[in-house]
């Protein structure tokens, strides 16, 4: 099976494993020369605080989530990240529940692989606190690469 699209969800915490994070990719991307999609899902929360605190002029109009995800720090590390590696990758934002949002840009953009970074939790841990990560894992329409932060 080729591999045309990877999607990597891209959230918050993902800047301190940015490295393993772009060698995954880059690791199948490099060789295939598959479009890398950089994706970033806030919840709205998290959105509308980003955005006001992003705007230069009170008059200008609102950002909309891919400006917001342009000048992330997560996804700028990761862009830099990729474009030391020769890749050039797309850099999407969205607003939405994280995993299901993940799991219909991987729909919209046809992709052949979604890539997500997380941390190990155990069994208990993830049973209080859920799994946004095992809930992409079993609902993405392709294959998931787990990237686990040490």
């Amino acid at each position: 099976m080729a591999i045309d699209t990877i999607l990597l969800a891209v959230g918050s915490s993902d800047e301190k494993r940015a490295e393993a994070l772009v060698e995954a990719v880059a690791d199948v991307a490099g060789p295939t020369g598959a479009t890398v999609v950089l994706a970033h899902v806030f919840d709205e929360d998290e959105f509308g605080t980003l955005r006001d605190r992003l705007k230069d002029r009170p008059d200008e109009d609102p950002l909309e989530a891919d400006q917001v995800a342009r000048r992330n720090a997560t996804v700028r590390a990761l862009v830099d990240g990729f474009e030391a590696v020769g890749i050039k990758p797309e850099i999407r934002g969205a607003v939405g529940p994280r995993a299901d949002t993940v799991v219909e840009l991987a729909d919209e953009y046809g992709a052949d692989r979604v890539v997500i970074g997380g941390r190990e939790r155990s069994p208990a841990g993830k049973a209080i606190f859920g799994s946004t990560a095992q809930d992409i894992l079993l609902s993405a329409p392709c294959p998931v690469t787990f990237v686990r932060s040490q």
